[in-house]
């Protein structure tokens, strides 16, 4: 079922191609956790450079898929309607750990569940995975 469509997101997190890396919100839980979508194609502009011979996504990207996704729950927590006026920033990252490679094909499933609000500083718990496996996790902190 979906939450939010492609659309929907662009009017929450500032983010574009080739920089968006959320497709659909699957699941919300108000004011407690959301699940993404991001489908991890072949033609996807990081490919041609991580790696060449094989293609793995980078790591990087699955925290910043994570961290819009935090974004986005944020967005819903606080009613925002836009972006425009409302952009929060990337303030850290705790605890990232990869365990799975992700390749084109898969579809990442983005789950993240907000742990702290304090202020303008937000914490959130991040999950990505494919099928069960776990490929990443981490903690995100975001500042308002």
């Amino acid at each position: 079922m979906t939450i939010m469509t492609m659309d929907d997101i662009k009017k929450f997190i500032p983010h574009r191609y080739p920089f968006l890396l959320v497709d659909k919100v699957i699941a919300y839980e108000k004011g407690k956790s959301i699940t993404a979508i991001k489908n991890v194609t072949c033609n996807e502009p990081f490919f041609n450079g991580h790696f060449p011979v094989k293609a793995v996504m980078p790591g990087v990207l699955m925290v910043e898929a994570l961290a819009q996704t935090a974004g986005l729950l944020m967005a819903k927590v606080l009613n925002w309607v836009e972006y425009h006026d409302n952009i929060c920033y990337l303030a850290g990252v705790d605890k990232a750990r990869f365990k799975r490679i992700v390749e084109p094909g898969d579809q990442l499933q983005l789950h993240v569940e907000m742990l702290v609000n304090r202020r303008e500083i937000w914490k959130f718990r991040g999950k990505a995975t494919v099928g069960e496996q776990l490929a990443c996790s981490t903690e995100i902190i975001v500042a308002r």
